[in-house]
């Protein structure tokens, strides 16, 4: 298909795209009413409605209520690495890796027992509705949400032991690793899949973002000897954040 026989509403999002890339309608400059795109392109207000919701869904502009629609600051993506757990450190994964940047992060959360849904239970190789102590996450970088995190450990393993609340005890704020160690449960393999897909709108709130944004969410789960003992899925708003693997090759 060539540039011609696009959409008439994906060829007028296309050449807004483009200036708003180039500079030439900078941030926070006012994105011309549906009329104005009527006008100039030829178009109908279907059309320019259109178009104007694909600028929206890709993040590039946001609508002021009463005033109109503005192009957004483009943030220049940062980095978040995941360079695989070193042991004996003592710290939680996020903070080796805040570390290892010179970067001081923050993080707050709260932990409750639930029954294990179909997926966490398949996750963990327990059954539905067994209970699991779900831990959720908000991590900070400067005071700014970067990341959520909601980890699950079955209650089969950690229950009735002095590590059953990840965030309290002697271990407190340690990584799975440590904590599982001190119940005598050897971790020795860490699996991590990353996937896309539109934040929630709860994701979003939490994390600064806009209706209809993408984020990356990392499925990670450890295991002992074959067997999980936390699965964790990680959400990063995809517009701000890379996600940066550094693996040893042994």
């Amino acid at each position: 298909m060539t540039f011609g026989e696009q959409p008439a509403y994906l060829r007028v999002a296309s050449d807004l795209r483009e200036k708003i890339v180039n500079g030439s309608l900078p941030p926070h400059a006012r994105l011309p009413s549906q009329a104005r795109i009527r006008e100039e392109y030829g178009v109908s207000d279907t059309v320019a409605l259109e178009a104007r919701k694909v600028l929206m869904a890709e993040g590039l502009v946001e609508g002021r209520s009463g005033s109109g629609t503005y192009v957004r600051e483009r943030p220049v993506p940062r980095r978040i690495a995941r360079s695989g757990y070193r042991t004996g450190a003592g710290a939680s994964p996020f903070r080796q890796e805040q570390t290892a940047d010179g970067v001081r992060g923050t993080w707050e959360s709260r932990s409750e027992q639930e029954s294990a849904s179909g997926e966490v239970a398949e996750r963990l190789g327990i059954e539905p509705g067994d209970r699991v102590m779900c831990t959720r996450y908000t991590f900070r970088e400067a005071g700014e949400p970067m990341m959520l995190s909601t980890s699950w450990e079955p209650l089969a393993v950690t229950g009735r032991t002095p590590v059953m609340l990840p965030e309290e005890g002697p271990l407190g704020g340690c990584g799975v690793v440590e904590r599982m160690a001190a119940i005598d449960v050897v971790v020795d393999n860490v699996a991590e899949q990353v996937g896309a897909r539109p934040g929630l709108a709860e994701e979003l709130l939490a994390l600064g973002g806009v209706p209809g944004h993408v984020v990356m969410v990392i499925e990670r789960t450890y295991y002992a000897s074959g067997r999980p003992v936390e699965t964790a899925d990680v959400v990063v708003p995809a517009d701000r954040f890379r996600i940066a693997y550094h693996l040893p090759v042994r």
